[in-house]
């Protein structure tokens, strides 16, 4: 176990270079910063003065070694607008992309592992049925439509809920909703196809065979089992709005999170901090993978992790 997760957590500082490289050669051949910071009628001497400050006038190399040096030593470099650390600001975005996207993921796990249990313990019926139907509704519907719908619904024609920004509780429900439901569906196929696969194992009848109360065979022998493929594809599922589809989201929904954050500093061609939120993003991912990998020993010791 020991060697398996240091053998992860190598591989993932690996990863978190390569990152570190495209995002660096990215950010420096896309776009110019120098002509967002400055107005439009700064002459080309202000300009150019302005990018030998940054240190955009150098070597390519030379500056992708400063930029790891840099890095090595914990400075991520000075947002170009706000004039703070970069590191500072990611880090008092992410507490509100963890509450969206946990919030989002952990419901989303709520509705469909019971959902999908029953829907395999009764294969045909009417609730499997709408269980398969509500998957593919959930597969089909684009994040960015679907919050748009929620709003139009729950806060323009209701009034119940607000539309956007982040307070109470109620800020949280149709975010979160957006970010759960496409989630809902994807495991909810596979929370019913793994239970059906386990209700068929020669283990769920012999338990049941031994006069095993139904509730107990279904709840507890196969039930755990089947969670091993809802683990992995739940990582994923958080990989996955961390990496990226928790942006649409909080542009959505204004939600004050990292993904919102993206959001206005590629817009505004603020590179430093776009660097930043990419390699934090990629941290958070790649301890998630390992995180989920240790899990599986967990729900199941018999598991062998090579």
């Amino acid at each position: 176990m020991g060697r398996f997760a240091i053998g992860r957590i190598v591989h993932g500082v690996v990863v978190v270079f390569c990152v570190a490289i495209v995002v660096f050669a990215t950010s420096r051949l896309v776009g110019d910063p120098v002509g967002v910071i400055l107005p439009f009628e700064a002459t080309h001497e202000q300009r150019a003065a302005l990018r030998h400050q940054l240190g955009f006038d150098r070597p390519i190399l030379e500056q992708f070694g400063e930029y790891i040096t840099n890095l090595a030593r914990g400075d991520f470099g000075t947002s170009l607008l706000q004039d703070r650390p970069t590191i500072s600001i990611v880090l008092e975005h992410l507490p509100a992309t963890f509450e969206l996207v946990f919030a989002g993921i952990a419901l989303a796990i709520l509705i469909a592992v019971p959902l999908g249990v029953v829907a395999a313990v009764r294969p045909g019926s009417l609730v499997d049925r709408m269980s398969v139907s509500l998957s593919l509704l959930g597969l089909s519907v684009p994040e960015f439509f679907l919050g748009i719908l929620l709003i139009l619904f729950f806060a323009v024609e209701l009034g119940v809920l607000p539309a956007s920004g982040k307070g109470g509780i109620e800020h949280l429900i149709l975010p979160a909703l957006t970010l759960a439901l496409p989630a809902v569906g994807r495991l909810t196929m596979i929370a019913r196809s793994s239970m059906i696969d386990q209700l068929g194992q020669a283990y769920v009848q012999t338990a049941k065979a031994k006069g095993i109360p139904r509730w107990r065979v279904v709840g507890i022998h196969a039930l755990r089992n089947a969670l091993i493929p809802v683990l992995t594809l739940s990582g994923w599922e958080l990989m996955r709005a961390l990496a990226g589809y928790a942006v649409t989201v909080e542009t959505v929904f204004a939600w004050p999170g990292v993904g919102y954050l993206a959001f206005q500093a590629v817009r505004e061609q603020d590179v430093f901090l776009v660097q930043t939120i990419v390699l934090v993003v990629a941290v958070l991912v790649v301890f998630v993978n390992v995180g989920i990998d240790i899990l599986y020993r967990v729900v199941d010791p018999r598991i062998k992790l090579g």
